[in-house]
């Protein structure tokens, strides 16, 4: 059992840990205007084209089989993540770093959620709220406790394809047409994972240091938020009920990038980014029809 302090977790700008007012300030201001330029940018890409309304509340717990829920979860977390990461630098006493970097995410996503609110398309949703929390309340407590992330959320996605004309187009109005658009917004073709370093839990074992065990989820046959028929812009009806929606659960082993030894910093900042992809490997796949599948390799 270990005793004594914890020890910091070396930040891969490796600084002295001694706060220094000018890097506060310069963190601060490096944050608002990333934060505030994305915010504008999203606001321009997402937003442009849909009609204002008056601040209303939207209840779309059950929609895409809550796979927009594990993008919130994500999302909250990584951005807190990388805010951490950074607000090591600063030299601040370590649980300050750990709030202030942690809710990063979480204050993020919460403005996106009030824009949605404004939105006739959307509305600001508890249940969108309720993800961002999970997502840094994950970040924040393994910190806390740790001082390292035992437990990541990471991300995989791969192109859907749309055999049907009908299909391909439903999916080119959903889901954009640039392979950017079709990643961060198909959700047949994405999955959110937990991702565990055994090690981290069985210090003293031969389990490979950098060797993670991750358990997925994804959904798929999805053409709609509830369910698969919808009505176009001619007034046309096209029924795809018959193509059941169902939900898939992964099993696979993974890569810890950040477990893996380097002295090059350039290197360490990769490895972190790199950490929130799931590393394609053998998976094992079950799904709520019923089927077990083995996929020699998946993403």
């Amino acid at each position: 059992m270990q005793t004594g302090k914890a020890q910091q977790h070396p930040s891969f700008f490796s600084l002295p840990d001694t706060t220094i007012p000018a890097r506060v300030a310069m963190l601060s201001g490096a944050t608002a205007v990333v934060y505030g330029s994305s915010l504008v940018a999203l606001n321009a890409a997402w937003y442009k084209g849909y009609p204002k309304s008056s601040f209303h509340f939207f209840n779309d717990i059950h929609e895409w089989n809550q796979m927009d829920k594990m993008g919130h979860i994500f999302s909250a977390y990584f951005i807190g993540k990388y805010s951490r990461e950074a607000w090591r630098w600063s030299g601040l006493p370590r649980k300050e770093q750990i709030w202030i970097g942690g809710l990063s995410g979480f204050a993020f996503q919460s403005v996106i959620e009030v824009l949605d609110g404004y939105s006739s398309e959307w509305g600001f949703s508890w249940s969108d709220m309720a993800a961002n929390t999970i997502g840094s309340a994950l970040l924040i407590s393994q910190e806390l406790a740790w001082n390292e992330q035992r437990i990541q959320i990471k991300f995989s996605s791969h192109l859907q394809s749309y055999d049907d004309p009908v299909l391909r187009d439903k999916a080119r109005q959903l889901f954009g047409g640039s392979l950017p658009e079709r990643i961060l917004k198909d959700y047949n073709a994405q999955t959110y994972w937990l991702s565990v370093n055994v090690h981290s839990f069985a210090k003293t074992s031969n389990w490979p240091r950098w060797l993670n065990v991750a358990i997925g989820y994804g959904a798929e046959d999805m053409l709609g938020g509830t369910d698969n028929f919808w009505t176009d812009n001619q007034g046309m009806l096209h029924d795809y009920s018959h193509i059941r929606r169902y939900r898939q659960f992964y099993l696979s082993p993974d890569i810890d990038f950040t477990k893996l030894r380097t002295k090059k910093k350039g290197v360490k900042v990769l490895f972190q980014v790199l950490n929130m992809i799931k590393f394609p490997a053998p998976t094992l796949e079950i799904n709520s029809k019923g089927y077990m599948k083995l996929h020699a390799l998946y993403f």
